[in-house]
C-alpha cells in the first residue's frame, strides 16, 4: 500500500503508530500489523483504490452530517455546537429547537457563518467547512437535543447534547472517615441452604453480617448474563450481555410461589432432586451445568405458577410489565437469544453461539429469528422473568445494606468486553469489530502479549449511535450498587486491538477512543446513580491519565503487591493516594498463603506455564526476597510482636502473620479498603489463573467453609474489630 495513504488510513482509524512498552521503551507498530489492523477495521488493503474509496466514504458520512449525531460537554464551560456545511450552504438559514431534559424548548435560527470557522476539508473536489457557535442557554446537566431543520432543503439533523457535571459521586462521608468492605466471588459461597452455588441470599446473609462489624461494602465478581443453554462458559469477563445479570444468582426458593406451587413443592421434595442437591452443595467446584439443570426445572414452574395467578398477584405483575417495559429492546434481545440458544443446541451441542448457528438465525432481524420469536412467546416471557426476579433479589439487598449502615453496599464490576458470541454482539454488530480482539501488548507476566477473546467496539460507530452503548452499560451497572469497578479503566482511552491474523497478540497495536466524551457520561451516570467509581488503573498506563482520571473523581486502584519502590521495596500503604482503593491481591493473583508458600509457582510449573527450569528457579528466587522485603516493612510499622521471626527461610504464612499484612493495609491513607475471604479462611488455591483456559478450572473454586461457619469464627469477628479501628482513625 502507498505509504501515505497507509498514514492517514491510520490516523483515521486511531490506530497509535508507537507507544511505550512495560519496559519503558518507545516501540514502533510494524507496518504489517497496522495493515492487519485496517484489514480488520474494513479496509481493503490490498487494493488502493478501493481502500480511498471506503476513506471517502468514511469522510463524507461525517463531513455530510450537518450536526453531529452527539456532543458531550462541561457544566460551567462555555457551550457550544459544531455545523458541517458544503461550501454551498454556509450562508444557508437553519433552524434550530433545543428540547431539554428538564422540559424546557428554545427555538433560534441562524447562518454557518455567523459562528467561527474551524475547520475545512476537501472531499473529492468539494469544500466542507466547520463553524462553532455558541449556546447560551442555561442548561442542567443531562441529555438535550438539539435539532436543526432547513426549510429551504427539508432536511434535518438530530443531536444529543449531553452536559456532563465533569466529576464523579464521591459521597459526602468520605470526609470523616475511611471505609473498608470484601470482594467475593459470588458463586463461591457455600451455605447450608444454596443448590450448589452462591445466589443472592447467601449475599444478602453475607451484608447482614459485614455491616454488622463496621464494614461498608461488598465487592463482586461481574455478574453481568452469560449463557444459561451452555453453562459451562462460566468466565464472568467474557459475558453475553452486561446490561443484564447472571439468572444463575437466583436464590430459587426465594422466588415468588416457591411454598405455595405445588408443582414446585413436588419437584424440589423428590428424594432424587434432594440428594442431587446436597451433592452439589459438598462439591469443592461449582458444577455450573449440574446447577442449573436443577434450577431451571423449578424456575420454569415457578414463572408457570406466576402466569396463573396474575390476577392474585397484581403488584407483582404491574412491576413486571413496567420491567419490561423499561427493559426495551435490549431485555427482548436477551431472552430471544436465550430461548433460540436453549432451542438449537438441543439439535446440536456445537452450537455455542450465534456465529456458528444455521445461517438464517444469525441476524436477529431475519425472518426465521421473528418466525422463531412468535411461535416462543412463552419461551421469551420466561427469561424475561429470570431477569426480573434476578433484579428483584439484587435490589433487595442493596436495600438491606444501606439500611444496615453500609456507607456504599454493593460494589460491582464492569467487565471490559464481551465474547464473539454475545447477544451484544449479535444484536448490534456494526458496533463491534469482530475481526479483532482485546488484549495486552508484551509485558514481563505476558512476554507474548495477551489476547482475551473480546471483539473491541469500533469507536466512530460508538460515535454514530450517540454513545448510547456505553450510557446503557454504565447505568445498567450503576443500578443497585453503591459504587462501580471499571475493569481495564484504560479502555476509555485505547484498547490493544489483536487482529485475528496476528501470530501472536503482540502483533497488534493501540487503537484510541473519545475518552473525555466517555468519561463525561461516566461522571453524569455516577451522580445521578449515587455511585461512587473505582477505575482498574494496573499494568501501562500513559503519563498523565492517573491525573485525569483523579481530576474527574475516579479511584485508583492499589495492588499491594505491585505497589514497589525502585530498590524492589514495597511503599508504605501511608503513602497510597487517598483517592484509591486499596487491596492486597485480586483475583488473578494468588491468595496471601498462595503466594506466601509459592503455591502459584508450583501450579504455573504444573500446568506448564514456565519455558524452562531456570525461568522458575528465578521466580523462586525473587518470590524469597519479596517475602523478605514484606516482612521487613510489617515489623518496621509495628504490625507484628516483638518475638516474631525476622526472616523468612523457614517461616510459614501463620494467622498472625495473614492478619498483620490486612491491619498494615488497612491502616494506610487510602480512601477504600477492600479484603478477601479468601485470606480470612487461609485458602490457598486460586480463583483464576491468566493465560489458561482448560488447563486449569478458573471460575469454579468455592470457599473451603459455609457461611454459618465461618461467620461464627471469634478470630474472623476479632479481625473485623481490628479493620474497623484502624479505618476509623
Amino acid at each position: 500500500m502507498d505509504a501515505a495513504l497507509q498514514a492517514e488510513l491510520v490516523a483515521f482509524s486511531g490506530i497509535e503508530t508507537e507507544f511505550n512498552d512495560a519496559w519503558g521503551n518507545r516501540t514502533k507498530v510494524a507496518s504489517a500489523d497496522q495493515l492487519a489492523l485496517l484489514a480488520a477495521q474494513g479496509f481493503n488493503i490490498a487494493d488502493d483504490a478501493a481502500a480511498r474509496a471506503e476513506l471517502t466514504e468514511r469522510q463524507l458520512d461525517f463531513w455530510q452530517q450537518i450536526l453531529a449525531p452527539v456532543s458531550v460537554q462541561l457544566l460551567g464551560e462555555p457551550l457550544h455546537f459544531e455545523l458541517q456545511v458544503p461550501l454551498a450552504l454556509a450562508n444557508s438559514r437553519f433552524d434550530f429547537t433545543l428540547q431539554t431534559e428538564q422540559g424546557a424548548s428554545y427555538q433560534f435560527s441562524t447562518e454557518p457563518v455567523a459562528g467561527e470557522l474551524v475547520q475545512v476539508a476537501v472531499i473529492e473536489d468539494e469544500e466542507y467547512q466547520q463553524y462553532q457557535h455558541s449556546l447560551t442557554y442555561p442548561l442542567e446537566t443531562g441529555y438535550h437535543c438539539l435539532t436543526l431543520t432547513c426549510s429551504d432543503t427539508g432536511f434535518s439533523f438530530e443531536q444529543r447534547l449531553i452536559i456532563s457535571p465533569g466529576k464523579c459521586y464521591q459521597p459526602a462521608e468520605f470526609e470523616q472517615k475511611k471505609q473498608w468492605g470484601v470482594s467475593v466471588q459470588l458463586y463461591g459461597l457455600r451455605s447450608a441452604r444454596n443448590w450448589g452455588i452462591g445466589d443472592f441470599s447467601d449475599l444478602s446473609t453475607l451484608v447482614g453480617y459485614l455491616s454488622a462489624h463496621g464494614a461498608d461494602f461488598v465487592g463482586l465478581n461481574p455478574i453481568h448474563a452469560l449463557y444459561p443453554a451452555m453453562p459451562e462458559s462460566a468466565s464472568p469477563y467474557s459475558p453475553s450481555s452486561r446490561r443484564w445479570l447472571n439468572i444463575i444468582y437466583i436464590d430459587v426458593s426465594a422466588m415468588p410461589g416457591y411454598v405455595d406451587c405445588s408443582k414446585t413443592q413436588g419437584l424440589v421434595a423428590a428424594p432424587a432432586f434432594t440428594l442431587a442437591v446436597a451433592e452439589q452443595r459438598s462439591r469443592d467446584w461449582v458444577d455450573y451445568s449440574g446447577v442449573l439443570q436443577l434450577k431451571l426445572p423449578v424456575m420454569y414452574s415457578l414463572y408457570q405458577w406466576f402466569v396463573q395467578h396474575c390476577g392474585k398477584e397484581a403488584h407483582l405483575a404491574a412491576e413486571f410489565a413496567e420491567f419490561k417495559q423499561l427493559g426495551g429492546d435490549s431485555l427482548q434481545q436477551l431472552a430471544l437469544y436465550d430461548a433460540l440458544h436453549a432451542f438449537l443446541i438441543k439439535q446440536d451441542s456445537h452450537h455455542w453461539g450465534w456465529p456458528n448457528w444455521p445461517e438464517q438465525y444469525r441476524d436477529p432481524q431475519s425472518e426465521a429469528v421473528q418466525q422463531f420469536a412468535l411461535e416462543h412467546q412463552q419461551q421469551l416471557d420466561f427469561y424475561c422473568y429470570l431477569q426480573f426476579i434476578a433484579q428483584q433479589q439484587l435490589k433487595a439487598v442493596q436495600q438491606q445494606a444501606k439500611t444496615a449502615g453500609m456507607l456504599l453496599g454493593l460494589y460491582r464490576d464492569l467487565a471490559v468486553g464481551v465474547s464473539d458470541a454475545s447477544t451484544e454482539i449479535w444484536g448490534n454488530g456494526d458496533l463491534y469489530c469482530r475481526d479483532a480482539s482485546v488484549g495486552a501488548p508484551p509485558d514481563p507476566l505476558g512476554p507474548a502479549g495477551q489476547n482475551w477473546g473480546l471483539p473491541p467496539m469500533q469507536p466512530y460507530q460508538l460515535f454514530s449511535q450517540a454513545y448510547q452503548p456505553m450510557v446503557d452499560l454504565f447505568r445498567s451497572n450503576m443500578q443497585h450498587a453503591g459504587a462501580l469497578r471499571i475493569d481495564h479503566v484504560m479502555a476509555l482511552l485505547r484498547l490493544w486491538w489483536v487482529p485475528k491474523t496476528a501470530a501472536n497478540a503482540g502483533g497488534g497495536a493501540y487503537v484510541y477512543y473519545p475518552i473525555m466524551d466517555l468519561l463525561g457520561i461516566l461522571a453524569l451516570e455516577s451522580q445521578r446513580q449515587q455511585a461512587v467509581i473505582i477505575g482498574e488503573d494496573l499494568g501501562t498506563v500513559p503519563d498523565g491519565i492517573r491525573e485525569l482520571l483523579a481530576d474527574y473523581g475516579i479511584y485508583s486502584y492499589r495492588v499491594f503487591f505491585f505497589e514497589t519502590a525502585a530498590d524492589g521495596g514495597y511503599i508504605s500503604p501511608a503513602h497510597y493516594p487517598v483517592q484509591a482503593m486499596a487491596t492486597l491481591s485480586t483475583h488473578d493473583l494468588p491468595t496471601l498463603i498462595g503466594f506466601w508458600h509459592c503455591e502459584d509457582l508450583k501450579l504455573g510449573q504444573q500446568l506448564g506455564l514456565y519455558k524452562d527450569e531456570s525461568q522458575l528457579q528465578g521466580l523462586y528466587q525473587q518470590r524469597h526476597a519479596n517475602k523478605q522485603q514484606i516482612l521487613d516493612s510489617l515489623h518496621g510499622h509495628g504490625m507484628l510482636p516483638m518475638d516474631y521471626p525476622r526472616t523468612v527461610d523457614s517461616l510459614g504464612m501463620d494467622r498472625t502473620l495473614n492478619y498483620a499484612m490486612q491491619r498494615h493495609l488497612a491502616a494506610g491513607s487510602s480512601q477504600l479498603l477492600c479484603l478477601q475471604l479468601e485470606d480470612w479462611l487461609e485458602m490457598t488455591q486460586p480463583v483464576n489463573v491468566p493465560g489458561t483456559s482448560d488447563e486449569y478450572p478458573n471460575w469454579r473454586r468455592k470457599l473451603s467453609r459455609e457461611l454459618e461457619q465461618w461467620t461464627a469464627e471469634p478470630h474472623i469477628q476479632q479481625l473485623l474489630a481490628e479493620l474497623t479501628k484502624a479505618r476509623a482513625s
